[in-house]
């Protein structure tokens, strides 16, 4: 019982953490509350349908084609529309709420509502600690963890992570410290466009997909976000992990488990900010951010 309350734990907190620290690394650089994160994840997990299912093409490029694909349609909705009016909180809600709503009619009108899965990436089991474990859930894990590591030595160890932070801090300072403002908030936006499509490749088998599927991670991610503290990376990993387990323990324990998890989720919210304002890791000092 422990084991799999761990293993699912795991896998789901993974898959949060990868979504939350993308939307907490577009909030943390540009002050951007990017409504059509998760719009893109569910774009990725269609991706992956099509080419494995309707074309038949191996895991590798079709990991590649997806994980590219829409990698780059996150930068061009960041060129061509959000970019245009980032100065301006409200208006980039409405805009990032009209792509979510788009990319749901094209695929409503590509693939119909109709429930999607993609193949099994890692097929088999393996039995840890007297629990059997699916490899597609060690692959989850591992990863995601692999991932989220990455982006945090990434952040601190590299000029492109200098850039991002002192943006993050100040983006006039930055600039006048010859680092380039709008091109560190365009990569930013491709990062975590690709941590969403990467969450999406992860879960597609395990996972059931449709067109207007994002929104249930959308108010998820949110809730993550504001528990772990708005910008911080840190937060976003942990609070994850924490609203993965309050999932798992509704669904498990209590009565109608899978229609109290959202209520539990946000009970949990309710009583960390009641202590702490700012959320686990919340923002005292611009400095602290990311």
């Amino acid at each position: 019982m422990i084991q799999s309350i761990a293993i699912l734990t795991l896998v789901n907190g993974s898959v949060y953490a990868l979504l939350a620290a993308g939307m907490s690394l577009i909030f943390g650089v540009g002050r951007m509350i990017n409504l059509a994160h998760t719009a893109f994840f569910v774009l990725a997990g269609y991706g992956m349908y099509y080419f494995m299912r309707g074309l038949s093409w191996g895991a590798v490029p079709t990991i590649t084609v997806t994980v590219i694909g829409v990698t780059i349609a996150g930068l061009l909705a960041y060129r061509l529309l959000i970019n245009r009016v980032r100065q301006h909180q409200q208006a980039v809600l409405l805009i990032t709420v009209a792509l979510a709503m788009a990319i749901q009619e094209i695929l409503l009108a590509i693939f119909g509502e109709f429930y999607r899965s993609s193949p099994v990436l890692v097929p088999g089991v393996r039995e840890i600690l007297g629990t059997r474990v699916e490899n597609q859930y060690l692959v989850i894990i591992g990863v995601a963890v692999a991932i989220l590591v990455i982006l945090s030595l990434l952040l601190a160890k590299t000029k492109l992570g200098t850039a991002i932070r002192a943006t993050a801090n100040d983006a006039e300072i930055a600039s006048l410290m010859g680092i380039s403002v709008p091109r560190t908030l365009m990569i930013t936006m491709g990062i975590a466009t690709g941590l969403a499509a990467v969450a999406a490749v992860l879960v597609g088998s395990i996972w059931i997909i449709y067109p207007m599927i994002w929104m249930q991670p959308l108010a998820m991610v949110l809730v993550i976000v504001v528990l772990g503290g708005l910008g911080s990376i840190k937060g976003s990993f942990i609070g994850a992990y924490v609203i993965a387990l309050v999932e798992v323990l509704a669904v498990r324990f209590v009565p109608s488990g899978a229609y109290m998890a959202m209520p539990l989720m946000l009970l949990v919210l309710v009583v960390v900010l009641v202590v702490r304002p700012g959320g686990l890791f919340g923002i005292v000092l611009e400095e602290e951010r990311l």
